[in-house]
């Protein structure tokens, strides 16, 4: 059976992306393009790999069978060819990275510039989104979280700044409103813009001082998607709205230009920061191999 690559590789990315418009703007494609080749590949395999309507797209059993096969071997052939770019003088190829939106906004904006700079054979995807995945499950050749407690088979190597912390903040006027918390209990009195992950767990604001550990729940009049709605809980607080707890990195701008008034300083709490990880299982393709020596070289 003569089957073409590009094809298998068309529907990879489909199923992989849940539909052909995803698929199409994360492989750099068409969808028409993948919606042909995904049909050349049923066509020959004489099986229904996905099924459509107008609204979704859905891997049949066949296509699930496919896909948890090909996915790891397809991986496997992209090794086998990256060996080719150890005989360059630059490596050349992509590197897809799959990050948090915190990541995206505070720890690359330092480093990708500079990396992309000294490889300009180089091309960089960067999906961001919220959770632990499995980057080859995704495609990504790697991830970056703020968590360095990861499987086994992953190699987690320090990335950004080594300690961050949490702030509360809150426009000054609201402040003036409402009083100012000189206690984490005393949030339970105040409207609090709150978030959660797209899994629907709402972690509690914590802090702590002298050893001391508080968590809080607050309540409040807004609830967001922690990453890519943030932005909406800090516009709300600069509005008056409430406080809000977020990376202080991100707030900082605001508390520089006075939009926004730190809450509750002393009780900030230091967490550790973020990590790129790979799996150890593979053989490490040459553009991710160069974005590990360059952080480790000092490039973060």
């Amino acid at each position: 059976m003569n089957i073409e690559l590009g094809d298998l590789n068309a529907f990879l990315a489909v199923a992989r992306a849940g539909g052909f418009r995803e698929g199409a703007r994360t492989s750099g494609g068409s969808a028409s393009g993948l919606s042909e080749a995904v049909r050349r590949l049923e066509a020959q395999l004489g099986v229904r790999l996905f099924n459509r309507t107008t609204r979704s797209v859905a891997l049949t059993d066949a296509g699930a069978g496919l896909l948890a096969r090909l996915g790891p071997a397809l991986n496997e052939v992209e090794a086998a060819l990256d060996v080719v770019n150890g005989f360059r003088d630059r490596p050349a190829g992509t590197l897809r990275l799959n990050v948090p939106v915190s990541a995206a906004r505070l720890v690359l904006p330092a480093i990708v510039p500079q990396f992309l700079a000294a490889f300009p054979g180089i091309r960089l995807e960067v999906i961001a989104e919220e959770g632990f995945v499995d980057v080859l499950a995704a495609g990504s050749d790697a991830g970056i979280r703020y968590d360095e407690r990861l499987e086994q088979d992953m190699i987690a190597v320090p990335i950004g700044p080594r300690v961050q912390r949490f702030a509360a903040a809150a426009n000054s006027a609201y402040l003036d409103r409402h009083g100012r918390p000189e206690h984490p209990s005393d949030l339970l009195g105040h409207a609090c813009l709150r978030g959660r992950f797209a899994s629907g767990a709402m972690p509690p604001w914590e802090f702590e001082r002298d050893g001391e550990v508080v968590l809080v729940d607050p309540t409040g009049p807004l609830l967001v998607t922690l990453g890519g709605a943030a932005d909406l809980a800090v516009d709300a607080a600069i509005a008056g709205t409430g406080i809000v707890c977020l990376f202080e990195d991100w707030l900082r701008p605001y508390f520089d230009s006075g939009a926004l008034e730190p809450v509750l300083e002393p009780w900030w709490q230091n967490f550790s920061g973020p990590f790129l990880y790979y799996p150890g299982r593979r053989l490490v393709p040459a553009p991710l191999r160069a974005f590990i020596d360059f952080i480790k070289d000092g490039g973060a």
